[in-house]
């Protein structure tokens, strides 16, 4: 049997697809394109090019194959972008999950692990942050992801649907061989942002806000290797086949870095300057956010390998040094 991974040439789930053969499954890719990499997929791996929000083009994914289970990655996933265009993350989001659970509902397929995000609290009460504390999301893009899961929990008690929903923080990193990594157009998240200082595609980096109530006055957030991610995945898979019910994790390191201090990291990885200007907050974005994942930990056996910041950039510098313009090279 086979795993269905939708959104599968996308960043994160490149990577998850990579962990899935090196475990020795079986793998469907579903991908649009519109923001994943057909040359980011294994080869090892199906690939059907098409949307979720198609029932037709799905069902015929489902004939065609004997899936035992779907991770589920497709989305739009820009926090700013939501904000301007919320019909569209409604429609992409919500809709899109709407059609793929009756195609599995209809072809009896009753697990998926599903990629949530830590938008779904909100600005947060304490850190560092549990699964228990209250969902607020403060945008579109976190209301959607929020509602995905609230879909899951509703179709768990009408037809038997087992989820697992992965509320991850910061993604980053690269696979540790250089073959596949991060290409966003434009992109959007502060590591690859920084390492394009480096590689002479800006002069400097911007820094939203030096007066945040943090040491150095700039945000604070928990950086997960998308490898350990991936792994995740694999592993919410395996709790779900062993029989355990829905349930909801937290994904990160436990550990908060300051833009300023991934600054600095990132100088010592490249062994560049890396000039840095402060401008005015952008709006939304909170202080602090820190994982607390000891319930991926105890339950599903979950053991971040990459919790050095430093080793981590260090897979996006080899990605970012190989690839330079991306999946276009």
């Amino acid at each position: 049997m086979a795993i269905l991974v939708t959104g599968g040439a996308g960043y994160i789930g490149s990577h998850t697809v990579m962990e899935l053969l090196a475990q020795g499954e079986k793998v469907v890719v579903v991908d649009n394109l519109r923001t994943g990499h057909r040359s980011a997929v294994s080869p090892e791996a199906r690939f059907y090019e098409g949307d979720i929000r198609d029932r037709g083009f799905l069902d015929r994914v489902f004939g065609e194959n004997d899936i035992e289970a779907v991770i589920h990655f497709a989305a739009s996933s820009l926090v700013g972008e939501s904000v301007q265009q919320p019909l569209a993350y409604y429609d992409n989001n919500l809709f899109g999950t709407h059609s793929l659970v009756g195609a599995m509902e209809a072809h009896g397929v009753r697990k998926i692990v599903f990629s949530s995000t830590a938008a779904t609290y909100g600005e947060p009460e304490r850190v560092p942050i549990e699964e228990s504390a209250p969902t607020r999301p403060e945008s579109p893009y976190g209301e959607t992801k929020l509602a995905m899961e609230n879909m899951f929990r509703w179709c768990d008690r009408a037809f038997g649907l087992k989820f697992v929903s992965l509320r991850y923080f910061n993604a980053c990193g690269a696979h540790p061989d250089g073959t596949i990594g991060e290409d966003h157009k434009p992109e959007s998240h502060l590591i690859p942002i920084i390492l394009q200082v480096p590689l002479g595609e800006r002069d400097h980096i911007g820094i939203f806000g030096d007066d945040y109530p943090t040491e150095d006055g700039t945000c604070v957030r928990d950086y997960i290797h998308v490898m350990d991610l991936a792994n995740a995945h694999y592993l919410a898979l395996n709790y779900l086949r062993a029989g355990h019910p829905s349930d909801v994790f937290n994904l990160g390191n436990g550990t908060g870095f300051s833009v300023k201090q991934v600054i600095e990291l990132a100088r010592g990885v490249t062994g560049h300057p890396i000039p840095a200007a402060v401008s005015p907050r952008r709006a939304g974005d909170p202080a602090v956010l820190i994982a607390s994942s000891e319930k991926a930990k105890s339950k599903l056996g979950w053991k971040p390998r990459y919790d050095d910041l430093g080793t981590i950039i260090g897979t996006a510098w080899k990605w970012h040094q190989s690839h330079p313009n991306g999946y276009a090279d």
